[in-house]
């Protein structure tokens, strides 16, 4: 595969540089205006938005924490599982705060909701670039690329986000002290655990991609677990701003059993591909 040995679909002649970048520009421009219509809409129910799911794992009343408690007590396990009681509200300290936290989070959910689509200009910007054989043992590539970012996206809303709200907010060294946070601390963390954990959470789709065209093999990341454990600590501690190690930890063990999965599927892949590169020479 070379990213810059791409031919027309037009006239199937090969493309220039200026070319790429033609196309290039292009595609931006589409997944752009695509994430701007998705933000303009959410921009329009804004404070709809705003108390009914961005606040959501702010509340003591939201789904993840009755739904733990219920889980607990239908496996016996009493109130285990049940979240401690909080009550929080947040502080807006800047006169524009509020309101150019309307614009963050519009944009934000923008992408989420454009996400398949900007996948797809990016796919086929590069799909050109790929031979026949690359481009059929990666069919379907946008719909499990989608599938696993809103996993990630759920995963950082519903069950990262609440543990993080539940602990922080019961936390204290002192009576004295009482927790105010900030609107903007709380709405950057919300997007870090949400569209940063829906992005690394492409780990496996990656690396089975990886494996389709030969570049990585099961022995090489078995060889290599390691050193991937620090990379996905590294990259824990990028979404997590606050890095502690609670928040840490909650991050980085579903990020490596991801990896671990990822070893997985690349060794059912690899398989896989040299059956199908045996045919083909026999």
């Amino acid at each position: 595969m070379a990213l810059f040995k791409r031919y027309s679909e037009d006239t199937g002649a090969e493309m220039s540089f200026i070319d790429h970048l033609e196309a290039l520009r292009w595609h931006l421009v589409r997944s752009v205006i695509a994430v701007v219509v998705g933000a303009i809409i959410i921009f329009i129910y804004a404070k709809e938005v705003v108390h009914t799911i961005v606040m959501g794992p702010a509340r003591k009343d939201f789904v993840t924490y009755s739904a733990l408690c219920n889980l607990g007590r239908k496996l016996h396990l009493g109130d285990v599982l049940c979240l401690g009681d909080f009550t929080i509200k947040f502080q807006s300290n800047a006169m524009t705060e509020q309101f150019m936290t309307t614009f963050t989070i519009a944009f934000v959910g923008g992408f989420i909701v454009a996400f398949p689509y900007v996948f797809w200009e990016f796919w086929r910007f590069i799909k050109p670039a790929l031979s026949k054989k690359e481009v059929r043992r990666t069919s379907g590539i946008i719909f499990w690329v989608s599938v696993l970012f809103f996993m990630g996206v759920a995963f950082g809303y519903y069950i990262l986000t609440p543990f993080m709200v539940n602990f922080y907010s019961n936390y204290s060294l002192s009576p004295l002290i009482q927790f105010i946070p900030t609107l903007s601390d709380y709405i950057e963390n919300l997007i870090w655990t949400t569209v940063g954990i829906g992005v690394l959470f492409q780990m496996p789709l990656l690396i089975m991609f990886l494996s389709k065209i030969g570049i990585v093999s099961p022995t090489f990341l078995k060889k290599y677990r390691r050193h991937a454990f620090v990379v996905i600590l590294i990259a824990a501690a990028i979404i997590t701003p606050s890095t502690d190690p609670f928040s840490l930890t909650l991050v980085t063990i579903p990020l490596y059993a991801l990896f671990e999965a990822s070893v997985l599927l690349s060794k059912r892949v690899y398989k896989q591909r040299e059956k199908a590169d045996a045919e083909e020479w026999s």
